[in-house]
């Protein structure tokens, strides 16, 4: 089919040419486990998921993720991860007929009022995508293990793609006030062969320094206008939701793990709705300040922790009254393995 239907399959050659030669090494990647002094956060995942692996750190080595591909003349080309085929290429599973990904040149469409036409960004056309469409056979949607792997090589080309904004627009992001001599060398930095030369990540970056740094000072100053949180909540996915199974039971042979989208926007659309249900006041009273962070567990799904401070501390003491624990395995083991099954 793929000699028929694809371009790229007659330009190039593949790896089905190179498997029937024998010419392919043999190759395997082992993740190892050590002991560290923090194990849970270094331990290996217990979850079967798919990880991306990068190789070389940001600011010291060349970030470039090109691919080098092969005609059938043996001649080699480069292709950038803004080139149109850059995906088509790497899997010709998903894309069978070599359909055009991702360019700097697309654009949205024009509205009414509108003057001109705005350009796409990466991310919104990877989530463009991934997006499931009535009375269409979605061949990516459909990848199961190779769809989690196009997810994965899809973020970590766009976090690049961010990255390398980020680098050749210092002077715009006023990089220079990091830059100065005193700055490095306040920072322990003796080397002048560095000094000028980093690559500052401004607070918009999420996860950058500057973005912990702007929330944890944040979450602070609420603690000195309020005081300590009078509640810590703690709010986890769970695959056995009734939307969730309803969600996969229409797609039969899937598995939570072959559709993150649907799980981490489901988790959202929960959160979001608990978020406002206790703002409302109806739980505690009153909500004088909250701070909510999401994380993923070594499980592979999302959980979000939550500080509350309240008004009045009158509805506090009603539930704490009302304090349950796990019921005994023993006394009362049906209820105890639901509510094993569901912390």
């Amino acid at each position: 089919m793929f000699d028929q239907t694809n371009e790229l399959v007659k330009l190039f050659r593949t790896i089905r040419d190179k498997f029937e030669k024998g010419s392919l090494p043999p190759l395997k990647i082992t993740l190892l486990g050590r002991q560290s002094n923090d194990s849970k956060q270094y331990e290996q995942p217990t979850c079967d998921e798919i990880g991306g692996l990068i190789v070389g750190d940001i600011g010291l080595f060349d970030s470039n993720r090109d691919i080098i591909i092969e005609f059938k003349s043996r001649e080699l080309k480069r292709v950038t991860k803004l080139n149109p085929k850059f995906m088509s290429l790497q899997y010709p599973l998903l894309f069978p007929f070599g359909e055009d990904g991702y360019t700097p040149d697309l654009k949205w469409h024009c509205t009414s009022h509108e003057s001109k036409r705005r350009r796409i960004p990466m991310r919104a056309f990877i989530a463009y995508q991934i997006q499931e469409r009535v009375f269409q056979f979605d061949t990516l949607l459909k990848g199961g293990r190779l769809f989690q792997q196009f997810f994965v090589d899809a973020y970590a080309t766009l976090e690049e793609d961010r990255l390398d904004y980020i680098g050749k627009n210092q002077k715009n992001l006023r990089s220079e006030v990091y830059k100065g001599i005193y700055d490095a060398i306040s920072k322990g930095d003796n080397d002048a062969n560095n000094i000028g030369q980093r690559v500052i990540l401004p607070s918009s970056y999420t996860g950058s320094a500057r973005y912990m740094l702007n929330n944890y000072q944040d979450a602070i100053a609420i603690c000195r206008q309020y005081g300590n949180p009078d509640l810590y909540i703690t709010f986890t996915c769970n695959v056995r939701w009734p939307e969730i199974v309803r969600e996969f039971n229409t797609k039969p042979g899937y598995k939570p793990e072959d559709r993150p989208d649907i799980v981490s926007r489901l988790f959202k659309i929960k959160l979001d709705d608990m978020i406002n249900y206790i703002k409302s006041g109806e739980p505690f009273g009153e909500i004088e300040a909250d701070v909510c962070t999401v994380e993923f567990q070594k499980r592979g799904l999302p959980h979000a922790h939550m500080l509350i401070w309240v008004t009045s501390r009158q509805g506090l003491k009603i539930l704490i009254e009302n304090n349950k624990e796990v019921p005994n395995n023993y006394t009362k083991n049906i209820v105890y393995k639901d509510v094993v099954q569901n912390l």
